[in-house]
């Protein structure tokens, strides 16, 4: 890793970009640090099969945000020559992905029934997860585009997204081919991974973040890509919001007529899917250019600036720091539930207890964001 002023720079060419950005962190940090998993309110849960909840945008929506990033960068890179660029590109992707693997891995022991400290075994640690599908993402998404421009940008996300309903429809099982037990990903990923090396969130070894499904997210990035360019073209102006809210309206009444054949699936990450969150995130962006690039209404936004500048180590921080919570010895709990316990859940009925806590440990994480960018650490991978 190294220091660098770049988040800085991109944030003076387009505030629009680098408070999405934080916001998004904000809202992963939310919904992946409850005070309890079993008080929830519904909108900060995932859906649980098809359908579509808040909670499902935000992972989609970093990935948009990674490739709207890529629009400023791209065109940097091309100017660099080819063997530099494959290093830099090859480099980041094994960077971010090691750091994903060893965020699952923490804090690399567990305790015996004799309560002894054991290290874990690394060969049975999850493969992919969050950060790893971002490294796979945004290393095929640039090759894309370093290849072929936009134009190969749109013509691979058209391709993936209508081959991808075949491939999960013909190599899923005959007699529900989206079910979380019968489908085309699932299959891949128990050849290819192991189930001693997926994610048991289901109750079963089901990756979310596997294989087959990554071809569809790397359209979340492009998406970002070519929205990019279309602004830095036009500008912040209220042609391109105008554009922004048109495209976005059309392309999640797109997901919903398709969702009809094809279900809305973030777990599978399905085609409706992808089209749903990139025409929530044009809406979004939209409505945070017109407010902040023509309106100028900047007042509210340096809270998400702190986290928008430097959005990998406080993602990596906030996974960090509440296991750690969760392993300091309290008496007969931990530190966490301690807190948790004392602090929320003895005046609040469970769902705000939990929700309180979530609010507050994302705050937590900006101190250190806000911290940081105060004193101009930008840390880039």
């Amino acid at each position: 890793m190294t220091i660098d002023s770049q988040a800085k720079v991109l944030s003076n060419r387009y505030l629009a970009l680098d408070v999405l950005r934080g916001m998004t962190i904000a809202f992963m940090i939310i919904v992946n640090t409850p005070g309890s998993w079993s008080a929830l309110y519904a909108p900060l849960a995932h859906a649980d099969w098809h359908g579509f909840t808040p909670t499902d945008l935000v992972f989609p929506t970093f990935l948009f945000v990674v490739g709207n990033a890529m629009s400023f960068a791209m065109k940097r890179l091309q100017e660099i020559p080819k063997a530099q660029f494959y290093r830099k590109v090859f480099k980041r992707t094994f960077l971010i992905f090691l750091i994903g693997w060893l965020l699952n891995a923490f804090p690399f022991f567990d305790y015996n029934e004799a309560g002894d400290i054991v290290f874990i075994n690394l060969t049975e640690v999850r493969l992919v997860g969050v950060l790893q599908r971002i490294a796979l993402c945004y290393f095929f998404a640039a090759l894309i585009l370093y290849w072929g421009g936009e134009k190969l940008g749109w013509i691979f996300s058209a391709v993936a997204l209508l081959a991808y309903w075949p491939m999960m429809y013909f190599f899923g099982d005959a007699g529900d081919p989206y079910s979380l037990t019968g489908n085309a990903a699932i299959k891949l990923d128990r050849i290819l991974i192991g189930e001693s090396r997926m994610y048991m969130g289901e109750g079963i070894p089901f990756d979310p973040e596997g294989i087959l499904s990554t071809l569809t997210s790397i359209v979340n990035v492009i998406a970002g890509f070519l929205v990019g360019k279309m602004i830095q073209r036009k500008g912040n102006t209220l042609s391109s919001v105008q554009t922004l809210l048109i495209s976005g309206i059309l392309l999640i009444a797109l997901s919903y007529a398709w969702d009809l054949f094809f279900p809305i699936n973030k777990k599978i990450w399905t085609s409706p899917y992808v089209t749903l969150t990139v025409g929530w995130d044009l809406l979004i962006l939209g409505a945070l250019i017109f407010i902040v690039e023509i309106k100028k209404q900047t007042g509210w936004t340096y809270f998400f600036q702190a986290f928008g500048r430097n959005p990998l180590i406080l993602y990596v921080l906030s996974g960090v720091v509440i296991s750690i919570f969760s392993m300091i010895p309290i008496g007969e709990t931990t530190l966490k539930e301690q807190l948790y316990s004392n602090l929320f859940t003895s005046w609040l009925s469970p769902k705000n207890a939990s929700f309180l806590f979530a609010i507050s440990y994302m705050v937590l994480i900006w101190l250190i964001g806000f911290w940081m960018d105060k004193r101009r650490i930008y840390i880039k991978v």
